[in-house]
């Protein structure tokens, strides 16, 4: 048997690559038991496009709404700064004194109402960044300006959530906060 001239195994390599890229796309790499079954979609985005908020899961813009931590604060709460709301969840087994439970109630409350204002914001900027898209008016201009406002809004929520993981933390003891550790596993 002759060998293949050059030109001939060049054009045949180029024949398979779009076969060997089809392998790459996206989804082409799941487990066989997280494959899409027949009528199911193969998109790993399959669902989101309906959503109010492409870049928003119903459970997150919930969380937003309501001021959860959405464990934005976990340098502070691994890091021996407890959160006012796990805080008040083991206040007895924390031993507070009623002056602390108060304080950490007043400071939640704060927080509360700080991450609700906080979390609004970042709603709007993700629904003014999606809607840059869905209007087809991005332009790089404009995309820094949303996702610079985005970014900002992000980043003040989650200044919040951890500010008050330092309030708590003046607010209990050495012991304490050693304790809330144990307690949460930390």
């Amino acid at each position: 048997m002759k060998p293949l001239p050059a030109a001939l195994m060049t054009l045949g390599a180029l024949l398979c690559m779009p076969a060997v890229h089809a392998q790459h796309a996206h989804g082409a790499h799941r487990p066989p038991s997280e494959a899409p079954q027949p009528g199911q979609a193969s998109s790993p985005y399959a669902g989101m496009q309906d959503r109010a908020i492409k870049a928003l899961s119903a459970q997150q813009l919930s969380e937003l709404r309501e001021g959860k931590g959405m464990s934005l604060a976990l340098p502070a709460e691994l890091n021996g700064y407890p959160g006012p709301s796990h805080t008040l969840e083991l206040a007895d087994r924390l031993e507070l004194s009623n002056e602390q439970a108060l304080r950490v109630k007043t400071l939640f409350a704060q927080m509360k109402q700080e991450a609700v204002t906080a979390g609004e914001a970042v709603i709007e900027a993700e629904q003014a960044l999606d809607q840059l898209f869905k209007s087809r008016q991005a332009t790089p201009d404009a995309l820094k300006a949303g996702t610079t406002r985005a970014a900002l809004a992000q980043g003040r929520l989650r200044e919040s959530h951890l500010r008050y993981h330092l309030a708590v933390a003046d607010v209990l003891s050495p012991a304490q906060i050693a304790a809330y550790s144990r307690l949460r596993g930390n």
